[in-house]
């Protein structure tokens, strides 16, 4: 494929300017019946626990002052925490008592749990179809967490700093963002069938394209005249 310059360039993308039009309109077509009509809308509810100084179950041994040594055992066990909360027993406790019709890896796909950075706070997000339940969820978790853990560790070192709520609004839809992708997707689509178009047409169009193909100077063109122009100049003549 012989180079172009930038205003050849220009110039092929003028000319199918219409097809690049007719490509988009299409996959914004395509984006907006994806968007409102096959994303099945999803709801997010989190929850946020604090881990706290330790306190034994054992009245007569815990302490009221929290201590470094509690920080620093609560930032070791935050990654065992976040691993214990998406355990089969808690889940299968969680599906016992909300008497959801769920299975343990199902329910585990539904939940995020992630530690917010240099901080002693778990966040635990629930995505499900029906934004009560996302909500009864991520709270019931928080609740069988805490109480695994004084039964596990023999420690009460967990508290609930924000419950979960229900969610009015998808967290997944979003119809101009997914709009605009398509569209996105649209233009590059084009843009490469003109390019690949220009590849391969090898017809001759302008003096440029003779003198290139043979390497010869250009001494003199005959236009054409289509039947419209016989027309205006038979009129003018008479």
């Amino acid at each position: 494929m012989e180079e172009l310059d930038l205003k050849q360039l220009i110039n092929i993308f003028w000319n199918k300017r219409k097809q690049i039009l007719i490509v988009v309109l299409v996959f914004i077509i395509l984006g907006a019946a994806y968007s409102f009509l096959f994303v099945k809308p999803k709801y997010k509810s989190y929850t946020t626990i604090l881990l706290t100084k330790v306190q034994t179950t054992d009245a007569a041994t815990s302490t009221e002052k929290i201590t470094q040594t509690d920080l620093t055992l609560n930032q070791k066990l935050i990654t065992t925490y976040s691993e214990l909360i998406k355990s089969k027993n808690v889940l299968r406790e969680v599906i016992k008592n909300l008497g959801i019709n769920q299975s343990e890896d199902t329910l585990k796909n539904q939940i995020t749990v992630s530690a917010i950075d240099d901080t002693e706070l778990i966040q635990i997000s629930v995505v499900n179809k029906d934004p009560v339940v996302a909500k009864q969820i991520a709270n019931e978790t928080a609740k069988v967490f805490s109480k695994k853990v004084a039964e596990f560790y023999g420690i009460n070192n967990v508290y609930t700093v924000d419950a979960a709520e229900v969610s009015d609004v998808p967290y997944n839809i979003n119809h101009i963002k997914d709009i605009l992708i398509f569209a996105v997707v649209g233009i590059v689509i084009s843009a490469v069938y003109v390019l690949i178009a220009n590849m391969l047409d090898t017809t001759i169009k302008s003096q440029e394209d003779v003198e290139n193909a043979l390497e010869l100077t250009v001494l003199a063109s005959i236009p054409f005249i289509n039947d419209d122009t016989k027309t205006i100049m038979k009129g003018g003549i008479n």
